[in-house]
């Protein structure tokens, strides 16, 4: 393998990350505004915010594995362009589902302060795009193999 299948492995884990980074962020300052507002008008304040404030963090997770599974292919000596793009490509989907599941969560956020309703509803929505990291991170394995 070349060295530029090692940008790959790297950017797998990297570019998840860094969604993971900019989902939790969003969705836990929309927790924090949430709390104020219960607090403001005498509600009690959701501790299930905090799940929706964590649940970026497992496309971290996932690239981690895609990068364990990029590295396996490096060893089996798997074209250096193939190994690349699975990690750019694939650790850039990965981070766009975290980022985008973090703001999912900072809107359930908002709305579970509001009306203190909906939480399954909010759960159902975030585990939807949870899903197209799962898938990301299965077609890559497969295509890996």
């Amino acid at each position: 393998m070349n060295s530029i299948g090692l940008i790959g492995i790297v950017a797998a884990l990297g570019l998840a990350a860094l969604g993971s980074v900019l989902g939790t962020g969003a969705a836990s300052l929309a927790a924090v505004g949430g709390w104020k507002k219960c607090y403001a008008d005498g509600k009690p304040a959701p501790f299930i915010m905090v799940a929706f404030s964590g649940a970026p963090l497992t496309q971290t997770i996932y690239g981690f594995l895609l990068m364990n599974f990029i590295n396996t292919a490096a060893a089996a000596e798997k074209d250096s362009l193939l190994l690349l793009c699975a990690g750019v490509f694939g650790g850039l989907a990965i981070g766009l589902s975290a980022w985008m599941q973090g703001r999912a969560a900072a809107a359930a956020s908002d709305a579970l302060a509001e009306t203190g309703k909906g939480t399954a509803n909010y759960f159902i929505v975030i585990g939807i795009i949870e899903t197209v990291a799962l898938f990301t991170l299965v077609f890559l394995l497969l295509l890996l193999q």
